[in-house]
């Protein structure tokens, strides 16, 4: 035990411990627009939620990652299952069915099922055995690959649920890259992503009939309140306007904590939640989102140092889609809030008020916890001073 206790990151948990201080600060003053008896209600909340992560990571820490390899498919079918148990029996909510009712806690299983995809993908790419695949012997993988992704992507997308489907589909995408599948086969699958918006585009501008068909209204409006933010300023537009509004305000320092005027007057909604990051532009200006944001670069570079680092391919595979699940979702988030992405449901990773989303965040640093500490160092390894 003291063996890996000696492999610990000790800058990665500084740095989760960092974002953790971020998020009660940012949680506070983004909750209080709420009318609650209790003013530390959501922070003490996020504490417990943050505890029970911190229990399940050490937990998953101590787990030999190793060991699931045999686990892998069995935790996909479990994820599809509870996917399917969604559509049948979930509880519907904010005009989505996403949640499983256990009466004392709700269950969100896209969540989980970014962990399991993962894992699965994780063991599925590691049989190349990092091997440079031509664009002939990559067909096959890559169609796989898709195949698995977009059981999950389908099931999550339906429910609706267009950003959690966005982030396994942004796991996948990092999993190949990472993997020895041809640069052929990627920058065909970056083509046709590329072709299908153009064809959306094209459906919207000739074919609308077709095209409110596949997409929802309400995704639709989220399009139009993020193309036109002040034409629709009153309506779809109005959560973006009032964020970058919020962000603008801030300026270089910001106007101190619990001093806000966008958001504690509450026309930011969800600003402890899903624009919590316009709490900290408007409340700590550029400086303090700069912080922010070195926090979780500085997040990123160990966990892609300890992919470096693996002896094991499957660890290395395991950090990989840890990096796409996590980074997609600040650049998601960080974007949409100030107007470069349309907005989606995404949480600000390891900061956005919430269980579920926490908990995945929490496991999947646990297992790159578990890679880390199952790494042999070897003194004249390239990567032993890292």
């Amino acid at each position: 035990m003291k063996k890996h206790e000696q492999q610990l990151d000790y800058l990665l948990l500084f740095t989760l411990f960092c974002l953790f201080i971020y998020s009660l600060i940012a949680v506070y003053s983004g909750s209080g627009q709420y009318e609650t008896q209790d003013p530390f209600y959501f922070v003490k909340r996020q504490v417990i939620w943050y505890a029970i992560g911190t229990v399940v990571m050490v937990a998953v820490a101590k787990f030999d990652f190793e060991l699931l390899e045999r686990l892998a498919a069995p935790l996909y079918f479990l994820g599809i299952g509870l996917l399917l148990l969604v559509h049948m029996f979930g509880t519907f909510k904010n005009g989505a069915t996403r949640w499983i009712s256990f009466g004392f806690f709700e269950l969100q299983p896209s969540e989980f099922m970014k962990v399991f995809l993962i894992i699965y993908l994780a063991t599925t790419l590691q049989r190349l055995a990092n091997r440079n695949l031509t664009f002939k012997q990559s067909i096959l993988i890559t169609i796989r690959v898709v195949i698995l992704m977009m059981i999950p992507f389908y099931l999550i997308l339906v429910q609706p649920d267009l950003g959690s489907a966005l982030v396994i589909a942004a796991i996948t995408f990092s999993l190949i890259l990472a993997s020895g599948i041809s640069f052929k086969m990627i920058a065909l699958l970056a083509s046709c992503f590329t072709a299908l918006i153009g064809f959306l585009v094209y459906l919207h501008n000739h074919f609308f009939d077709i095209f409110s068909k596949v997409i929802k209204p309400h995704q639709l409006e989220r399009i139009y309140g993020w193309l036109s933010p002040e034409e629709f300023a009153s309506s779809y537009g109005y959560q973006l306007t009032q964020a970058i509004l919020g962000i603008g305000s801030g300026r270089m320092a910001g106007s101190g904590f619990n001093q806000g005027t966008q958001v504690q007057s509450g026309r930011i909604p969800e600003a402890h939640t899903d624009f919590i990051f316009s709490v900290v532009g408007e409340e700590f200006g550029f400086i303090g989102s700069s912080i922010l944001i070195s926090l979780y670069f500085i997040l990123i570079y160990r966990i892609t140092v300890i992919a470096f680092n693996s002896n094991n391919l499957f660890g290395t595979y395991i950090c990989a889609g840890v990096i796409g699940l996590i980074t997609f979702q600040i650049f998601q988030n960080i974007s949409m809030t100030i107007g470069l992405m349309p907005v989606t449901g995404i949480a600000l990773p390891l900061l956005s008020y919430g269980g579920s989303a926490l908990l995945t965040n929490m496991i999947a640093l646990g297992l790159v916890l578990s890679v880390n500490m199952r790494s042999k160092k070897y003194m004249f390894s390239r990567d032993s001073n890292l």
